[in-house]
C-alpha cells in the first residue's frame, strides 16, 4: 500500500512541476501566435530579427535587413523591442 501511495505522489509531482508548465506554455506561446499583427518585430526560432509585412492563414511574410522571406507561423518565437537608430 505504501507504494502506490509513494507512486501516486510521483505522478503528482511530475504532473505538476514537469507536465502542467509546459502546457501553460505552450498555451501562452499559441495565444500570442494568434495575435500577431503587420509591423510587429519579432524572432524566429532560428534567431533572425526582423519585422512582419504580412499575415496569411498560416505564413508571415517576414523582413530582416532587406531580405524578405515567407515563413510558417509556428517558426516565430518571440517579439523584441526594434534598436533605435
Amino acid at each position: 500500500m505504501a507504494q502506490l501511495v509513494m507512486l501516486g505522489l510521483m505522478v503528482l509531482v511530475f504532473y505538476f512541476f514537469m507536465i502542467r508548465p509546459q502546457m501553460k506554455k505552450q498555451k501562452e506561446l499559441k495565444k500570442f501566435r494568434e495575435n500577431l499583427k503587420t509591423g510587429d518585430n519579432v524572432v524566429t526560432i532560428g534567431g533572425l530579427h526582423g519585422k512582419i509585412l504580412e499575415i496569411r492563414d498560416t505564413t508571415v511574410l517576414f523582413q530582416s535587413e532587406g531580405s524578405k522571406l515567407v515563413l510558417d507561423k509556428a517558426a516565430i518565437s518571440q517579439s523584441f523591442e526594434a534598436p533605435t537608430r
